[in-house]
């Protein structure tokens, strides 16, 4: 029996969130179905639910690999995959019949899969070495690609003032959002540390005494620290610090300038692991991969009303602020490193000989290919040619076997084409300054930034600024006014079903309909999606939320002035 959706269920998998899904059932949520699918016990459970009379994926010969089967195309990569069209193909040639019986998650199982990864902390008003001017935050993430190529980082700094929290986007594999979730914050850490912290660290070290903690790590359980590499990550900052420690000039460090030389340094640290190797074979297969995959990155540094956002890549900052009338604005902190930037595109063309000005970008995406014009990783849009064969065919056999690391971006004659520094904005917080939103992509591919910081504004709150229900040309009865507003009056009684900015965020980004209210069945439709097909509706979703505390922020600017 197949249990796949039917041609009549399932809409031209474009990533809209405005499409409807499916018009008729929808399949269990695919960690529930797959083990059932398997040992054919489904049929017994849900009696007559799909049946279907041509051959489908899931009954295709069982010589295919699930390689062949598995349609999900590279997020940042588009154009070396098959196009999102192309999967119309797999639906015109089906026949179903199937019974009207509807299957949805019930709210406790919607509740269960938005809260899985969500984490709160509160913070101490007072440290014991100065008042906070954050309160705390919620973070939270919803993958769609398997495993989630997303990762979220938040720690205090221990030795210097402030809190770091940081977004980070992978692509081409979840390997370098990891390293770069683990690693990044250390090396800004130490590139604010005073130099007689720097000495004192390293005399520890050499004298084999306990080191002074730099980072107080903000982790849910399922952020993980890779053991393996905990070594070579260590020795490649402890020479960074050693670096630092040559190079002492006596000044007072700047954020500003911290933020650049720690997210520059990690990138080329990543690069000279790879080209180095290490006898550990399994650790010469991580760093490759490191380096190999790519990853963006959205950090925020907070000390008292300093707020300093680096970012590279496309995942954003927005501020929330609060007008006098109460209604909320938004105000960017970062701004996208895509084809959509004009001065982005300026700055590759300038970096390049006028011979490549046609081809250093192209349908939007450097050299045709990779979407975000900044990150981490990514060596093959930085190394040369002759580095990455002779990296290649020294390298372990998956690598050399792995086709996307063989092949060579069209119009590749001057490298580096990517880069990761990033670009910071510095702003002085101020009262109206209530939270700030850090997250990756997949949010604001889904929700316009003003509507993003109302739900968080109206969460953190309680108090609704209802505008007049728009109904975007939709020719709507008396009745169905009716029941959206009916709908608008459950939705405000019940906002504080979620204990955490992070999670009512995603509710609304998954479940919003085309009025802009979550919409149970749309919501639990989208989260019922099989690996296969959630990636074409969505991407992964990383969001963390700062609450800033006012009263101190006012304080602060008062002692100022």
């Amino acid at each position: 029996m197949c249990v796949c959706p039917g041609p009549r269920r399932i809409a031209i998998p474009v990533r809209n969130p405005r499409l409807p899904l499916f018009s008729d059932a929808m399949p269990a949520p695919t960690q529930l179905l797959l083990p059932l699918i398997r040992s054919c016990e489904i049929g017994k459970i849900y009696n007559t639910a799909c049946y279907c009379h041509h051959k489908h994926l899931c009954c295709l010969s069982p010589h295919l690999t699930h390689n062949h089967l598995r349609y999900v195309p590279p997020k940042k990569f588009a154009t070396l995959s098959r196009p999102k069209e192309n999967f119309s193909q797999f639906i015109h040639a089906r026949n179903y019949v199937s019974t009207p019986q509807r299957f949805y998650l019930t709210p406790p199982q919607v509740n269960s899969i938005l809260k899985a990864n969500e984490y709160s902390f509160k913070v101490p008003e007072f440290d014991g070495k100065n008042l906070s001017s954050v309160l705390g935050f919620d973070s939270n993430q919803l993958p769609a690609n398997a495993p989630i190529e997303d990762r979220r980082s938040a720690a205090t700094c221990l030795q210097t003032r402030g809190m770091l929290l940081g977004v980070f986007d992978g692509h081409a594999g979840c390997a370098c959002a990891q390293a770069v979730s683990e690693r990044l914050f250390y090396y800004i850490a130490v590139s604010l540390l005073p130099h007689e912290t720097l000495l004192e660290i390293e005399n520890a070290v050499e004298s084999g005494r306990a080191l002074l903690p730099i980072l107080q790590w903000h982790k849910h359980p399922n952020d993980y620290f890779s053991k393996e590499a905990s070594k070579l990550y260590f020795n490649s900052l402890r020479t960074y610090w050693q670096e630092l420690i040559d190079l002492n000039t006596g000044e007072t460090t700047d954020v500003k300038e911290a933020l650049i030389n720690a997210f520059k340094r990690l990138d080329n640290d990543i690069s000279l692991e790879a080209q180095v190797g290490d006898p550990n074979s399994f650790l010469n297969y991580l760093v490759l991969r490191v380096a190999f995959s790519g990853a963006t990155a959205c950090v925020a540094h907070v000390d008292g009303v300093d707020l300093h956002v680096a970012n590279t890549g496309d995942s954003r900052a927005m501020l929330g602020v609060q007008e006098e009338d109460g209604s909320w604005s938004a105000v960017a902190l970062s701004y996208d490193h895509n084809a959509q930037n004009e001065s982005e595109i300026a700055r590759l063309k300038m970096e390049h000989p006028k011979s490549e000005e046609k081809s250093v970008v192209k349908q939007d995406r450097l050299l045709g290919l990779l979407m975000p014009f900044r990150a981490f990783g990514d060596v093959k849009f930085k190394w040369s040619i002759d580095l990455q064969k002779r990296v290649i065919e020294t390298g372990p056999d998956q690598l050399n076997d792995n086709e996307y690391t063989k092949f060579i971006p069209p119009n590749y004659h001057t490298p580096p084409y990517l880069t990761a520094e990033p670009e910071i904005i510095h702003h002085k917080l101020r009262p109206q300054d209530k939270f700030l939103i850090l997250a990756t992509d997949g949010l604001w591919e889904t929700m316009h930034r003003q509507d993003v910081v109302r739900i968080v504004g109206e969460y953190l709150t309680g108090v609704h600024h209802e505008e007049p229900i728009a109904v975007g040309g939709y020719k709507v009865t008396l009745g169905q006014m009716h029941g959206l507003l009916t709908e608008r009056r459950a939705r405000v009684s019940s906002a504080f079903e979620d204990q955490n900015a992070a999670t009512h965020l995603i509710r609304h980004a998954v479940g919003n309909n085309e009025f802009g209210t979550v919409d149970h069945e749309r919501l639990s439709k989208m989260l019922s999606l099989p690996e296969e097909l959630a990636r074409m509706y969505r991407d992964d979703i990383t969001i963390i939320v700062v609450q800033f505390n006012s009263h101190v922020i006012g304080a602060c600017q008062n002692e100022e002035f």
